[in-house]
């Protein structure tokens, strides 16, 4: 269970974090356009969704010295067909004050180190966009911090999503955690079988 100098933990979430991760998510939900989601989930719901994800692949929540929820990241299948075993989509919030001081690089970096040692290789991000300036609940930063950590686009669906009234885009960011030629063609281990080798 990784710290950092500033006193941040990141672990492995549980049910039990239901409640503060949906409050973290909440905002999201009800001001934003960066998930599609119209309702608040209830606890109960977000608890199942934690257990349901946790069973094969990393959840990770980052917490301060109090144990107060800053953020969590989670990955999940892209696709439910065997051939899609080596890819994931990944997904992150923060807290609207833990925002701006590296807290999702440093998630992102255990996500990705949990994800290697499973044996994923394709990275994938699904981020809201739109081409209007000012738009008031989507900006670029989603897509700017994936740039950043080495994602590249790789595709647009065009007018996909409607939230408050306005047409969205969705951006697809890609990136690889190691070479297809490695010559390892086995399906990634479930994470729960991995988690203690890499601290979790």
């Amino acid at each position: 269970m990784p710290s950092f100098d500033s006193g941040v933990t990141i672990r492995r979430a549980t049910n039990r974090d239901a409640a503060q991760l949906v409050a973290i998510y909440a905002p999201y939900v009800e001001k934003t356009a960066i998930t599609f989601e119209y309702s608040v989930p209830s606890v109960e719901e977000f608890a199942a969704r934690i257990d349901e994800i946790s069973a094969g692949y990393p959840y990770l929540v980052a917490e301060d010295a109090s144990g107060a929820a800053l953020g969590y990241a989670y990955a999940h299948a892209y696709y439910g067909r065997d051939a899609y075993a080596w890819c994931v989509e990944l997904s992150i919030y923060l807290r609207q004050d833990a925002r701006g001081n590296h807290l999702g690089t440093r998630l992102y970096g255990e996500l990705e180190r949990c994800l290697a040692a499973m044996g994923v290789i394709n990275l994938y991000a699904c981020v809201t966009s739109t081409d209007r300036k000012g738009d008031p609940y989507v900006t670029p930063a989603s897509v700017l911090f994936h740039q950043a950590l080495g994602f590249h686009e790789i595709g647009a669906f065009k007018n996909c999503g409607m939230k408050f009234g306005r047409w969205y885009d969705t951006v697809w960011l890609e990136r690889d955690l190691s070479s297809h030629e490695s010559g390892n063609l086995s399906a990634p281990i479930p994470f729960p079988q991995v988690a203690a080798g890499v601290g979790y």
